[in-house]
């Protein structure tokens, strides 16, 4: 099986994904069915989705947020339609389907670990949206460092070996994300102090787009195979470049003109720090009028 970081681009449940007109992501119940194995009668894959439905309402879910029933026109020919019946279902509809499908199928299995990755992915995001910045920081920056140990694993598999082919590798993929501007370039720009660093001084948007850029070019420089430091600068650069890019088809910003947060992640780890010495405290001893 391929790793998580190409799932989403190999797997056969993400060719059918569909997106309505709002944006919003669904699974047609009938290619989910086919693509099971369901081919032969439509009404064995049904059983499936009533178990699903009902596992559904066990864990408190409202069933009709994941299983929107619909009537489609299909043609049958010579101009003439008639009408057949669908579920639109969310990623967490087609988890539960797979968990009550024929486990005897092979490409159920398959189905089983790729929605039960995505929906804990989808879990994972949704609580960090609700976290406050400064805890969305200190999050993504301490992924971020994760992430960049496994590209420099990447890189020296590729050939970049000694520490100012790293510098260059990393100006590769700052130079693609952010329009040209080097490491030093950002850090002269944010008139950061000599011993700052740039990734300790961004905010959790800039902070996931630099993650998108570590985690593609590792994937990339892995999966391609690529061999020699100069190709390994061009792929980093082109992955940052096509961050880039898509983040200005989506209308964002561009990370070079995201405001500079007043705190480093360190101040922040202070504070961090200290909030969770004085809540022991309390646990421990109660109240302290001087706190």
């Amino acid at each position: 099986m391929q790793g998580e970081n190409s799932m989403s681009h190999t797997s056969p449940f993400d060719a059918i994904r569909k997106e309505d007109e709002q944006g919003g992501e669904y699974w047609s119940a009938r290619d989910l069915g086919k693509l099971l194995g369901y081919t032969a009668n439509y009404r064995n894959f049904q059983k499936a989705i009533d178990k699903a439905k009902v596992a559904c309402e066990g864990s408190g879910q409202s069933v009709s947020d994941h299983f929107a029933h619909v009537r489609n026109m299909v043609s049958i020919g010579s101009k003439a339609k008639r009408p057949i019946e669908d579920v639109h279902l969310s990623r967490y509809a087609c988890y539960l389907i797979v968990q009550n499908a024929d486990a005897e199928k092979p490409i159920v299995a398959l189905g089983q670990t790729y929605f039960a990755v995505q929906t804990r992915r989808q879990e994972l995001a949704d609580q960090l949206a609700a976290l406050p910045e400064d805890q969305k920081r200190l999050i993504l920056r301490s992924e971020m460092a994760i992430f960049n140990r496994q590209l420099a694993e990447a890189a020296r598999n590729a050939g970049v070996i000694l520490p100012q082919d790293f510098a260059i590798f990393d100006d590769h993929g700052y130079m693609g994300l952010y329009g040209g501007l080097r490491e030093n370039d950002i850090h002269t720009r944010r008139d950061l102090g000599a011993d700052d660093k740039i990734l300790d001084y961004m905010g959790s948007e800039e902070l996931g787009a630099n993650i998108f850029r570590a985690t593609q070019t590792d994937a990339k420089l892995r999966r391609e195979r690529i061999q020699g430091k100069e190709q390994a600068n061009q792929a980093h650069y082109q992955v940052g470049r096509k961050v880039r890019q898509t983040i200005q088809e989506l209308g964002g910003t561009m990370p070079e003109d995201l405001p500079t947060p007043e705190k480093s992640i360190q101040q922040l780890q202070r504070e961090e720090q200290k909030r969770l010495e004085q809540g022991l405290q309390l646990f421990l001893f109660g109240p302290d009028e001087n706190l």
